[in-house]
Order: structure tokens, then sequence, then C-alpha cells
């Protein structure tokens, strides 16, 4: 999917204007490219101005076929949830790409607008620190309590994900027990299987581990990269306080949040993860590999999970093209991590997107809007 998605360059436009290699970010080089359009897209800049407003204009010249009706894309940023929603019901915009998900019930019952709802690849999970001695946002000294198998599957097994996906996601999210999507190739419906909700064996299994009486520890979490991201976050410490784990809220926006958790920085954490090339090996290199540095081994690895079978069985995939192997060893390395809870999978997003009942759109399931296939009627 990778290779099928590469932009096409002008190599003549490139040449011509100096481009042929690409800019240098850690010497802050630009080059002509990054502010200038080479003329082999699908649509043409007209004007932009930054935070207010961009025209795109169809490309008469274009090389392939566009299956949709669209001549013009005038995108306006509006930032405030109120005034999107408000301009899409008076048809000043005709598409809003996310709508807040408290408003989705009203307008699906707007008779001039359409929901289109499409679930992303992207998976919501809770990630622990599982390779320090002592984990440095704990009670617990001298130790460290996710390296404990049982208080992994004790946090894993308090969280109620139909509560979650009922009262909190208004239905908009898929429970899972994987690391990847259906969507996605390697997924297999055996290993995504979640651990039922059980609130007596979460307790047993934290006293088991020797933390009788709980502990306390900080969840960190952003406040606005994923839909309900704090909500998710608040929600869950209430039921991690049921099993005696008293977890302190750390939210905070993305820009400094991302600063924090990549670089290691964190003893507990939320995270999304989408499978941008629809392969299973995007996700289990990334997430489920043991680091390795100066690679992309582990690169979202946050908490240091490490199994080494699925080490070696993750750099196996990356060299097999036999297509029924290599899907035979990314189920195994699914297996391998859902067995040892390497991370607390929860959800798959149900993405809404809101629309003028005129417009028809294809919903991608990396959450792309594709100008080729909308139509207006």
């Amino acid at each position: 999917r990778g290779l099928v998605d590469a932009k096409i360059m002008s190599r003549a436009w490139a040449t011509k204007n100096n481009s042929v290699s690409p800019q240098n970010y850690a010497q802050k080089e630009e080059n002509f490219a990054a502010r200038n359009t080479n003329g082999t897209g699908q649509f043409m800049l007209k004007s932009r101005e930054a935070d207010v407003k961009t025209v795109l204009v169809a490309n008469p010249n274009w090389w392939d076929k566009i299956d949709g009706n669209v001549t013009e894309i005038v995108y306006t940023p509006i930032k405030a949830d109120a005034t999107r929603v408000a301009a899409l019901v008076s048809g000043e915009v005709d598409f809003v790409l996310d709508p807040p998900p408290q408003d989705i019930p009203r307008l699906r019952q707007a008779g001039n607008l359409k929901i289109a709802d499409g679930t992303e690849t992207r998976i919501i999970f809770f990630g622990m620190d599982q390779w320090r001695d002592e984990t440095p946002y704990a009670s617990v000294k001298g130790k460290n309590p996710f390296k404990d198998k049982r208080v992994r599957q004790a946090l894993y097994q308090a969280i109620d994900i139909d509560a979650i996906q009922r009262s909190l996601m208004r239905g908009l999210a898929v429970p899972t027990g994987s690391m990847i999507a259906p969507q996605v190739n390697g997924y297999t419906d055996d290993t995504s299987k979640r651990m039922p909700y059980d609130i007596e064996k979460a307790k047993v299994l934290l006293r088991d581990a020797g933390y009788p009486n709980g502990f306390d520890v900080t969840l960190d979490c952003p406040n606005n990269r994923y839909i309900n991201d704090e909500k998710i976050c608040q929600a869950v410490v209430a039921m991690w306080e049921k099993v005696g784990v008293r977890a302190k809220l750390n939210a905070m926006p993305r820009a400094t949040y991302f600063q924090k958790i990549q670089k290691f920085d964190t003893s507990l954490y939320l995270l999304g993860w989408a499978t941008a090339t629809f392969d299973g090996l995007y996700t289990l290199q990334s997430l489920i590999r043991s680091v390795r540095e100066n690679s992309a081994d582990g690169n979202f690895n946050l908490g240091k999970y490490s199994n080494a079978k699925a080490d070696a069985l993750v750099d196996q995939i990356k060299t097999e093209v036999d297509e029924r192997k290599r899907n035979a060893m990314m189920r195994e390395v699914l297996q391998i991590h859902a067995e040892d809870i390497g991370h607390l999978p929860l959800h798959q997003q149900i993405i809404p997107w809101a629309m003028r009942s005129n417009v028809s759109v294809t919903h991608r399931a990396d959450n792309r809007l594709d100008a080729r296939w909308v139509r207006i009627d």
C-alpha cells in the first residue's frame, strides 16, 4: 500500500527547481518544493491564507481519472466545535471532517444533513513501563509493578470496555483485544478477543502479585489528540480505583504530551496507533518489537515491552515473501503479545464525517478524505 500511495513528482520540474534531493530538516534546509506545487496532482493551489482559507481547483491536465465531480475545494479551518457545526447546518460549508461526538445524534436527525461513519485502523490503548526496575511515577519503591504480568492483567480486567463504548463513546467505538484492526493484513479474530471485565479477578491478581492494597501511579494522557482521550482516562482512573490502583491523571496538550512520552518519561500512558500501510508489520515493528537504537524497531514501544521470540519473528516478517508464512508469523507475534499482556488495547475509533445531504464521499479506514471520489448532486 505504501508504494501505490507514493506521490508522483515531475523530474523536469524538480531538476529545474533544484528539488531532486529531499531537503535536510536537521540543518533547517528548505528547497523550492517545500512551498511550491509541481502540478502532478488532481488539484492545483489557487490561493492560500494561512489559518484562514485555502482554495484548490481541479487540474485539467491531470494524468488520471477523477470519479467525483468537484471542481473547486475551499478549505476553511474552524477551531470552535459549535462554530464548525453551525457553519454546516447553515450551509456555509458542505462538509465537516471532525464533528464533535456530542453533536452527532442531533446532526443525524437533521433533514438536510447526513453522517458517514467509518471505522479507523487506529487502536486506542494503554502502555506501561516494563523495563525499569523501579518505575518513576508510582508509589512502589524498589520494584516496578508493571513488570508483573498479574498487575498488567488486573488493570486490563478492571476496565469496563462496554461502559466506555456505550456511555462515553456513544457507540462510536469497536472494542478490541488486538493491536491491529480487521482492515489490516495480518489480523485474525482469535487474536482480538478481549479478556472479560472482572473486578474481583483483578483484585485477586493484585493481591497475588503482592499489592493487596493497590498502589499509586501517574497516568499520562493527551487531552486533544484522540476522540474523548482525556474522558477515557478519567473513566479508567475511576475503574482502577475500584480495585485499589489509584491513578493520578496527568492530562496535557499533545504537543507537550508526545515530547514527554517519547523520552520514555512515563510509567503509564494512553496512545493511539493507526496502521498507515494496512500491513501488520508496521504496527508489530513499532509497538511490539524491542527498542533498537537508530532504527524503526520499537520506535513507539514507549513502555519497552520486550519478548525475544516476538523480536525474532518480527525480523523474519520483514523479509519473508511467502504471504501465508508471513501472515502466520504475524498471528504468532500477536498471540505472544496478547499472552504477555504487553499493552492494554481498548477500541478502534469510529470516525463520523458530517455533510450536506447532497454530498457523497468514500470513507477510508485511514480517515483521509480523497477529493477524487467526492460528488455533489
